[in-house]
C-alpha cells in the first residue's frame, strides 16, 4: 500500500455545473488495482485458468468489492469497514474500521493526480491502455509509467469504483466508477472523468483498488 498525505481536492460535476472541495485525510492505496490473482486466491474461481491472472479483475459488482474488502481484512486479521444487510440493499461504512476498503472518489481524484493539476498527470499513450493502444484487450497491471506517487493504472485499463453514491436525488443507490478503461476513448480517460451504475452493475472493463484509513 502507498501512504498518501493529506490535502484537498476539487470535485465537479459537469451535468448540474456545480463543483466543491473536498479536504483528504491521510490514508493507504493499493499502487495497483486488485488483480485477478488477488481476487480469486480468496473469491471462488469462477473463469478459466488460463487467464492473465495479473490483469485487473472485472466483471466485479460494487456489492461484489465491498463483499471482498470484508474477506480480505478478515483474512489478513483486520476490522471489516462494512456492515452489509442480507439483502444487500444497506451497507454501512465503519470509520474506525482498520480494514480494507473501496476509495471515496476525493481520495482516488486526489491520489490520482499526485499533486498536479491537469486532466492527466502525463501524456496518455505513457500511463494508460486505452482504447488508442490497448489492442481491445486487459492488460497486466503495472506496465505503464506511475503518477508521482507511485500510483500505477489510475487511468487506463480499467474503471475503478468508488464508495460514493452518485446523485441519490436522480439516480437513486448508484455508485461512482472513475479512471477510464482499455475500451474507453482518450477523452474519457482523465483524472475527473466521473460515471456511474448501479450496484449490482458488471462489465469486462470495470475493477476497483483497495484502499485502507490511517489511525488519527
Amino acid at each position: 500500500m502507498v501512504s498518501i498525505p493529506a490535502g484537498e481536492i476539487q470535485l465537479r460535476d459537469d451535468r448540474i455545473q456545480s463543483s466543491w472541495a473536498v479536504e483528504v485525510n491521510a490514508f493507504q492505496l493499493a499502487p495497483v488495482p486488485v488483480t485477478k490473482a488477488l481476487y480469486y486466491s480468496l473469491m471462488p474461481q469462477s473463469t478459466g485458468f488460463a487467464e492473465v491472472m495479473q490483469a485487473p479483475v472485472v466483471d466485479v459488482s460494487w456489492n461484489d468489492a465491498i463483499h471482498f474488502c470484508n474477506v480480505l481484512s478478515r483474512h489478513s486479521g483486520l476490522d471489516e469497514c462494512y456492515s452489509v444487510t442480507k439483502d444487500r440493499e444497506c451497507v454501512i461504512w465503519n470509520w474506525e474500521a482498520d480494514g480494507y476498503r473501496l476509495p471515496t472518489e476525493a481520495e482516488w481524484q486526489y491520489a490520482c493526480r499526485a499533486g498536479s493539476d491537469g486532466y492527466r498527470y502525463g501524456e496518455l499513450d505513457d500511463i494508460a491502455w486505452y482504447e488508442g493502444n490497448s489492442g481491445g484487450a486487459l492488460h497486466e497491471v503495472g506496465t505503464k509509467r506511475p503518477n508521482a506517487w507511485g500510483l500505477y493504472d489510475m487511468l487506463g485499463n480499467v474503471w475503478e469504483w468508488c464508495w460514493d453514491v452518485y446523485d441519490p436525488d436522480v439516480y437513486g443507490s448508484y455508485r461512482v466508477f472513475r479512471g477510464g478503461s482499455w475500451a474507453e476513448e482518450a477523452r474519457g480517460c482523465g483524472a475527473t472523468c466521473r460515471r456511474r451504475s448501479h450496484p449490482t452493475f458488471r462489465i469486462e472493463d470495470l475493477g476497483f483498488r483497495l484502499a485502507r484509513s490511517i489511525s488519527r
